[in-house]
């Protein structure tokens, strides 16, 4: 398995945003892309940092979907929304996944 962790910093007055921006990201998933699960977090005491952890199959699944022709039309549509929301690009971290311990 492999993860990536995403953190971004989000404008003053579009927290609230957020979970339907997120959900909305959700719709262009694509059914074999090798996402294993995708959750979007937001600091408890920084409310205007946000993370979202993607865990994939492998490494290269993961890659594969970035490049998938589908996700990025969905995602072009998205990118003004983005760009609104979010100062300065994302931060991204990339995991090799040592454990699941998930019950």
């Amino acid at each position: 398995m492999w993860a990536q962790i995403i953190k971004m910093r989000v404008k003053p007055g579009t927290e609230q945003d957020l979970p339907g921006l997120f959900q909305h990201l959700n719709e262009f998933e694509q059914p074999g892309s090798g996402l294993l699960r995708s959750m979007a977090m937001q600091d408890q005491n920084d409310p205007g940092q946000a993370y979202v952890l993607v865990v994939f199959e492998s490494e290269e699944k993961a890659r594969a979907r970035e490049q998938d022709p589908r996700r990025r039309e969905g995602m072009a549509s998205l990118r003004a929304t983005m760009e609104q929301m979010f100062t300065g690009a994302p931060e991204y971290i990339d995991l090799t996944v040592l454990a699941d311990l998930s019950q």
